[in-house]
């Protein structure tokens, strides 16, 4: 095997050296990386190109000197578990699988098992539950009643939550429920509350008939799939409306349309699809895994062009690169290494489409682009197809070849079974300082605050780059940009800039929907892309986007609406959801004058699960209402245990000198300090947060359940960082911190 020598410098940003220090390369058993990112580049190219098959009669060539370079160059990235474990025990090296789930006890919990260990070597995983029959439908075994497939999804999520992936990659899994399966209306609303299937994407699979029932206004049929007949009729505009309301909401469930996905099915004689990986660019039949990896367009720029000689190598060097993984990989289960053998999908797609855009002065929100976009794609598609063809006439063409769409008179053979899809390239894009897979610019600045008061300014390296050219750049104006989020009302900076430097928020949803199209068109799987919408827009612009994606050919949508997860109210009373601050009852008789601690006090003590351990948040009070607060933090001491005792002697301090105990909750609810997801039953995010609802669990009614936060969004839990949401995830951009797989 090659040697890189530690010394070798890679072009990689401080961000790039972060996050593979901290989630790539090997380390001993003190946690220390034993291998530069030259050394893993090296481990990677070196592991595929050893799969590279011996042609008889023919010296063996090598690869692996290419790979290393389109990967050390940045020009290439396979994903995650390639980086992380080609030749290494693991060698688990696919992002993610689909598997089945039939109407049995026995199909649902061999699936559980077979989650447990695709989660354990580092995959995500995706399932349909639409075989399941529906709640209080007829168990003849037992003369019972089924308890329908909800209540197996939550085992499922139960399952994931248990199981820590490598210590790399947290679990994800993809729901998905045939829009016309009897409990559609109960999945819809699933996330209603977001405690539950935390760690599940939710997708309503759409079908045609459903649609053009939306569109005339009518019932549609629902069909029970234990005997595959009619059992009612329901409105489909009042289904799409709740779909509408349930994504304007908190974003999910997104939205897939099955027939398309297999109208585009290259084998439908050995399958039917009903289900993606956990962020939907990737539909698959059950058992089989995507094998992904991503081109940086950005250095695909050639003066005022796009280099379409570099890109067309890259491309055709990417796909060998890709067929080789399947070889390479170690998979998790027998019917996964059989199924991915048999239809060799691989997922070749982009990032840093942005950055091209930018670097041609095109803006991301113009008909130009557009076509751009469309032009690109079809160019990687009908290389990376001939690459595969090459690879056929060398290799063979994949096992189930005869009988799939390709299998034609006279029409040459091919490797691959698929070959492109746009993933959200979430912590490869940070390696290569790219803009993630086909989206806009997240910002052009931002701040980030890192221990408790570094304030740091982060900005777009392009931007940054033309501001010095240009002679506008100072540290005031980065900082100004940054907490506008936007530089389109930033007159400082020249109008042409401002007109290609678009973030998220500075096109609309439609254009985000016709770009996605675009990319679409000349793309085999699907394209993972979120949908931004300003925190003002309505469930009538959410339906548009929907039918808009639908009447411009989309595979799928996610949508999401600025701050509608971020820090949301949750499982409140119906008075706490139209105004939050009284969610916890007004004291009487509270005055600004400081009372007096009388001689003995009654009340109760709460036990709350934190992160640190269990806290018990013991609440006194007098007459008048709530008196005083103590804090005992189980076996635990140190720091934690100080700052609660703080924070119980100020919030005593403030209830006995008039401070209502509702704004102590108010403070304190949904502070974040580890898990986003939260810890426990009530789903405790920090200390304080637990402080904060035992006095809620105290002062309300019996039986009402204290508020719940969840930080999917805002800041990086890890590094103070902006959180981004792509294609379904949650993605920090500074530290390589996401809640998908």
């Amino acid at each position: 095997m090659s040697k890189s020598t530690t010394a070798e410098i890679l072009p990689l940003s401080k961000n790039a050296l972060t996050v593979l220090a901290k989630r790539y390369l090997k380390r001993n058993a003190n946690g220390e990386p034993t291998e530069t990112p030259a050394d893993m580049f090296r481990r990677v190219a070196d592991t595929i190109d050893a799969a590279e098959p011996k042609i008889k009669g023919q010296k063996k060539k090598s690869f692996a000197d290419q790979y290393y370079r389109i990967m050390t160059a940045l020009d290439f990235l396979p994903n995650s578990p390639t980086l992380m474990n080609a030749g290494r025990e693991l060698g688990q090296l696919s992002a993610c699988f689909v598997l089945p789930v039939d109407d049995s006890m026995e199909s649902i919990f061999e699936a559980i098992k077979n989650t447990a260990l695709i989660h354990k070597s580092g995959g995500g995983t995706g399932f349909s539950f639409s075989r399941i029959r529906p709640a209080n439908d007829e168990v003849r075994s037992t003369s019972g009643v089924s308890s329908g497939p909800l209540s197996f999804m939550r085992v499922f999520d139960a399952a994931t939550e248990t199981i820590k992936q490598g210590g790399t990659r947290r679990g994800a899994n993809m729901g998905v429920m045939r829009v016309d399966h009897p409990d559609i209306m109960d999945f819809i609303m699933a996330k209603r509350d977001q405690t539950v299937l935390t760690n599940f994407n939710l997708s309503v699979g759409m079908t045609e008939a459903f649609m053009e029932a939306v569109e005339k206004d009518q019932d549609y049929e629902i069909i029970n799939p234990r005997y595959d007949k009619v059992v009612k009729k329901l409105s489909a505009r009042k289904v799409f409306d709740k779909i509408v309301d349930m994504a304007w909401a908190n974003g999910e469930p997104g939205i897939i349309f099955l027939d398309r996905l297999n109208r585009d099915n290259p084998t439908p004689h050995i399958g039917e699809i009903e289900s993606t990986n956990p962020c939907g660019e990737q539909p698959l039949l059950p058992y089989e895994s995507c094998n992904l990896g991503s081109i940086n367009l950005a250095h695909m720029v050639k003066g005022n062009d796009v280099d379409w000689n570099k890109l067309e190598e890259t491309t055709s060097l990417a796909t060998r690169f890709l067929d080789n993984v399947i070889e390479a990989n170690k998979y998790p289960l027998p019917e996964i290494d059989q199924m991915t053998r048999a239809n060799r999908k691989i997922g070749l797609g982009v990032m840093g489409w942005a950055d091209m855009l930018i670097l041609l002065g095109i803006p991301y929100n113009s008909s130009e682009a557009i076509a751009l976009g469309e032009k690109v794609m079809r160019f990687i598609n009908d290389k990376s197809h001939a690459a595969s063809m090459t690879l056929a006439e060398e290799r063979g063409a994949f096992p189930n070849f005869k009988g799939s769409i390709f299998d034609k008179p006279n029409a040459p053979e091919i490797r691959n079974a698929t070959c492109t899809t746009i993933a959200p390239t979430g912590t490869i894009s940070i390696i290569a300082n790219s803009s993630s897979g086909v989206e806009p610019l997240f910002a052009v600045s931002y701040i980030r605050q890192v221990l408790d008061n570094d304030i740091l300014i982060e900005v777009h390296p392009l931007f940054e780059k033309i501001a010095k050219e240009r002679g506008f750049y100072s540290e005031e104006l980065m900082k100004k940009i940054a907490e506008h989020g936007t530089v389109a009302d930033i007159p400082e900076v020249p109008e042409d800039i401002r007109r290609i430097f678009v973030t998220s928020h500075d096109i609309t949803p439609q254009d985000h929907v016709l770009m996605q199209a675009a990319i679409q068109r000349h793309t085999d799987n699907a394209v993972s892309k979120t949908v931004n919408f300003t925190n003002e827009a309505t469930r009538d612009d959410v339906a548009t986007v929907y039918r808009l994606a639908y009447k411009e050919g989309c595979k799928g949508v996610t949508i999401y609406r600025d701050g509608s997860r971020d820090m949301q109210v949750l499982s409140v009373s119906k008075k706490a959801e139209e105004k939050p601050e009284d969610a916890v009852p007004m004291e009487s008789q509270k005055s600004s004058r400081k009372r007096n601690r009388p001689r003995a006090l009654k009340g109760s003590t709460y036990q709350m699960a934190t992160g640190c351990g269990p806290l018990y948040v013991t609440i006194n009070e007098d007459e008048n209402g709530v008196f005083e607060l103590f804090t005992t933090m189980g076996k635990a001491g140190g720091c934690a245990a100080s700052q609660c005792e703080a924070i119980g002697r100020l919030v005593s301090l403030a209830w006995r000198s008039g401070v209502q105990a509702r704004q102590a909750v108010k403070q304190m609810i949904g502070i974040t300090c580890h898990k986003p997801a939260g810890f426990g039953e009530n789903r405790i995010t920090s200390c304080a947060d637990a402080v904060a609802k035992a006095i809620e669990m105290h002062m309300l009614p019996d039986g009402e359940a204290p508020t719940m936060f969840v930080g999917n969004g805002g800041a990086c839990p890890e590094c103070g960082g902006p959180v981004e949401h792509e294609g379904g995830c949650c993605v920090c951009h500074s530290c390589g911190y996401s809640e998908c797989a």
